[in-house]
């Protein structure tokens, strides 16, 4: 399949919570596929279906291109830790800005796979950032909602400037 078209901040879609999959066997795997593709295509670790338009919950996350991939159908975060760890995060609907988040050090994932089985994962560190970050967009709460006030207007203005670098570079 290939790459979609990405949804870019500011876009609204970017804050609306996605809904349950409602789609089974071909239908799921060829949304998975989707934005396994897209992933590919923007050198992202992880993505959600949003980011390509589609309001499911649906996570492809692959921490290394050299890694196999992982799809998570439905993801809901059932356990965090109280130690907290900060990792950089930015977004492919937003390029070229990165700031540290702050979260849960270790967590708990509940979610099925492509063929409709429950499972649970823990995960700590990167994956667990990563999942958190995807788990949030799927919740319509993007990245930078999670810096605090100041933080967050400093990566918008970074953002501002380098739309405008770029808009500048193609005229």
């Amino acid at each position: 399949m290939p790459a979609r078209p990405l949804v870019l901040y500011p876009d609204p879609r970017l804050h609306r919570a996605a809904g349950p999959v409602t789609a089974t066997g071909e239908g799921v795997r060829a949304l998975a596929a989707d934005v396994l593709d897209t992933l590919g295509a923007v050198s992202a670790m992880g993505l959600t279906a949003i980011h390509i338009g589609r309001p499911e919950r649906v996570v492809v996350i692959r921490l290394q291109p050299d890694e196999p991939h992982a799809v998570y159908v439905d993801p809901v975060l059932v356990w965090a830790s109280p130690e907290r760890a900060a990792h950089p995060e930015g977004s492919v609907s937003m390029p070229g800005v990165v700031e540290p988040v702050e979260r849960p050090a270790r967590v708990r994932v509940r979610y099925r796979d492509l063929d409709g089985a429950e499972h649970e994962e823990e995960a700590e560190g990167l994956r667990a950032a990563c999942l958190q970050h995807e788990i949030d967009q799927l919740d319509g709460i993007f990245w930078i909602d999670r810096l605090s006030r100041l933080r967050r207007e400093r990566v918008l203005k970074r953002f501002a400037k380098l739309r405008t670098q770029q808009a500048r570079a193609g005229s």
